[in-house]
């Protein structure tokens, strides 16, 4: 989602421009107007983006060491004698 102080500012200079035309009543709908239309974009915040950044980088963290895991798993089976009967 867009920073609150952007909303803000582009709200801000909405109202101003319609302080001064017949549209003034629209001025105490604006705010709440833009936060739903940015609401239903499904933006995130920039801290919710690096949270899940954060997560996604442990993840590949730790698949990285499972597949090295399970590599040394496969090629220790590979290489035991093979049992007799």
């Amino acid at each position: 989602m867009l920073e609150s102080s952007k909303i803000n500012e582009i709200s801000n200079k909405i109202k101003e421009l319609v302080k001064s035309s017949p549209l003034a009543d629209l001025d105490k709908n604006m705010d709440a107007l833009l936060r739903g239309a940015f609401t239903k974009m499904e933006l995130v915040t920039r801290e919710e983006f690096d949270v899940q950044t954060e997560v996604l980088k442990n993840t590949r963290e730790k698949l990285t060491l499972l597949e090295a895991k399970l590599a040394e798993l496969e090629q220790s089976i590979h290489t035991q004698p093979a049992k007799q009967d």
